[in-house]
């Protein structure tokens, strides 16, 4: 394996630094955390430097708040400084890392996300049934979500996976003041078994060091199942065979796996074994191998969504840019479905614009 040394130099240069307060305050610039750390930007950005070549550097406290999406989401935000040094390490570090992740993995990557991810499964569909109905098989999926995935992240074990590759102490000891800036202790069956765990899902790094940590998984299931029909969005996963029996046993491998390598557990209420041709509810879609359809819970969010943007704005709390985003985003998403007479009623309705 190939490992990586004298990074630091590259996280904190000035050049870097500024470049991770750019990307840092997108579509958030007239927030006042952020025109307060502009006022003095230069000054700031220096001492942020210094902090960090000199080792000084403390993680700030995360403001938490709980919001409600698709769940229940217990939500930490680094202060603004702070997230200027996870945008700085990612900018370094990110690439080290994707390069080992299998093709299959959507969430938070370049040229990846939600609409690859449906895509690709669509032609998994396709090619699974040309393939088993050859066979004379029937087409099942096995779709799987991780319990608490964030809240779960062993810390010792990510530090571990990281440690691996990164040989830079200094880089190191930073990745290892933002990973224990946040967590709890979880104790085992054993009581002298106890464990720093959770990640606060708010954090940019927690983007990638989930996926590092559930990478463990995806070469298990390509490199020693040899699952042909696998992919994964983050903590949700599925794979695709003409055997209901098989993938209820690969489902409780895999369950075996994630607690004696990962500590995790597979949420027992969002594992299932079914037929594809009821739908694939999966990203936002329900999914079949001919078309998919909008997740009518998909759209109630988005209305939602769109009115609480709407009235910030008008209040002044919110740059216009960020429901901008939030459209386009979304029209891309609406597109991809069945949703013309939808989108006509929900412009007329909410008094935006979703065609492009």
């Amino acid at each position: 394996m190939k490992t990586y040394r004298n990074l630091f130099d590259q996280v904190y240069s000035f050049k870097n630094i500024y470049g991770a307060y750019l990307n840092a305050r997108k579509c958030k610039r007239y927030r006042g955390y952020v025109l307060d750390f502009s006022w003095h930007l230069e000054e700031n950005l220096l001492e942020l430097q210094n902090q960090l070549l000199n080792q000084t550097y403390k993680h700030g406290d995360y403001n938490e708040f709980i919001i409600y999406d698709a769940k229940k989401r217990h939500i930490k935000a680094a202060p603004f400084k702070d997230r200027i040094v996870h945008h700085a390490l990612c900018n370094v570090i990110e690439s080290i890392f994707d390069k080992g992740f299998i093709y299959d993995s959507y969430a938070c990557r370049k040229e990846k996300g939600t609409q690859h991810a449906v895509k690709r499964l669509e032609l998994f569909l396709r090619s699974a049934k040309a393939s088993m109905a050859i066979n004379g098989g029937n087409m099942y999926c096995l779709q799987c979500d991780i319990s608490k995935y964030f809240d779960n992240i062993d810390h010792k074990e990510l530090k571990s996976l990281l440690t691996k590759k990164i040989k830079d102490q200094q880089v190191e000891w930073l990745l290892e003041s933002i990973i224990d800036s946040s967590g709890t202790l979880s104790f085992g069956e054993d009581l002298f078994d106890n464990r720093r765990v959770g990640i606060p899902i708010g954090n940019l790094t927690s983007q990638l060091f989930a996926n590092i940590y559930l990478n463990e998984l995806d070469q298990f299931v390509k490199h020693q199942l040899h699952e042909k029909y696998y992919l994964r969005y983050m903590d949700d996963f599925l794979i695709l065979g003409s055997n209901k029996k098989e993938l209820h046993k690969t489902k409780k491998i895999i369950n075996s796996f994630l607690w004696s390598r990962l500590r995790l557990r597979m949420n027992p209420k969002k594992v299932h074994v079914y037929p594809v041709n009821i739908g694939i509810d999966f990203l936002g879609y329900r999914i079949w191998i001919t078309h998919k359809l909008l997740r009518k819970s998909t759209v109630k969010r988005f209305i939602k969504r769109t009115r609480k943007y709407s009235k910030n704005i008008q209040k002044g709390k919110m740059d216009i840019v960020e429901l901008d985003n939030s459209l386009q985003s979304w029209i891309l998403y609406a597109k991809e479905g069945r949703s013309w007479k939808l989108r006509e009623d929900l412009q007329k309705r909410l008094k935006v614009s979703l065609f492009l």
